[in-house]
Formats: structure tokens, C-alpha cells, sequence
């Protein structure tokens, strides 16, 4: 596994999880963060994605683990933020400026990385 940091606290992560607890553990641990993550609660809680708000929060979770298995090179903080970015416009009608989506993107690559290296 290769991690770098290019010096603004952007993280890149070019390897994948090889064991199937990695991978139920990384699973856990996102639906955990999004979870607790106030921005994306508060859409949930006040149907700001309409009726299936909770769906559509479950569905996030799938697809940043989706996101980080499947994504061509090295994973990117950056990319990840866009992708959160993304889905909270468009699935909830939501933009978040509080700066915590990036906390939570940053959060998710620490998962990712202490999975990888077993850090369960």
C-alpha cells in the first residue's frame, strides 16, 4: 500500500482491501461516520431527499465503499470530497459549506488506510 501526503493534507491511497473482514470492517465504519455526520443527519431526519432520505443515506454509504474498491488509481481526498459534494446535491438538495464534508472525506480515507493495513 502506498499512501502520500502532498504537504496540504490531501491524502492518496493507491491499494485495495484483500480480506473479507477488511472490507465488512470498512463497510461498518463508514455507515457509522455518515451516521454521525450532522450535515447529511439533518437531510435525512427533514426529508430534504424526500420520503426515502434514509434510503438514499444507505445508499451513500454503498457507494463510497463501491467508490474506494472500484476506483481507477491511486483513491484521491479530492475525488472523494467532489463525489460527497455530489451526492448531497443532487440526492438531497443540500450544500454543505460548514466544512464538514471534508472532515468526513478525510475521516473516510483514514478508515480506508487503517483497513488496508489492518487497523480494524
Amino acid at each position: 500500500m502506498e499512501s502520500i501526503n502532498n504537504g496540504d493534507n490531501h491524502f492518496v491511497i493507491s491499494a485495495r482491501p484483500k480480506r473479507s473482514d477488511s472490507v465488512s470492517r470498512i463497510q461498518e465504519r463508514i455507515a457509522l461516520l455518515l451516521s454521525r455526520w450532522n450535515g447529511l443527519q439533518m437531510a435525512v431526519q427533514n426529508q430534504w431527499g424526500g420520503r426515502d432520505s434514509l434510503r438514499k443515506s444507505h445508499q451513500l454509504a454503498s457507494e463510497i465503499f463501491s467508490w474506494f474498491v472500484q476506483y481507477k488509481g491511486p483513491v484521491c481526498v479530492e475525488d472523494l470530497e467532489n463525489m460527497l459534494f455530489e451526492s448531497m446535491l443532487f440526492s438531497f438538495n443540500t450544500e454543505i459549506e460548514d466544512g464538514s464534508l471534508e472532515e468526513v472525506a478525510e475521516q473516510l480515507m483514514t478508515i480506508y488506510e487503517e483497513c488496508l493495513l489492518g487497523n480494524h
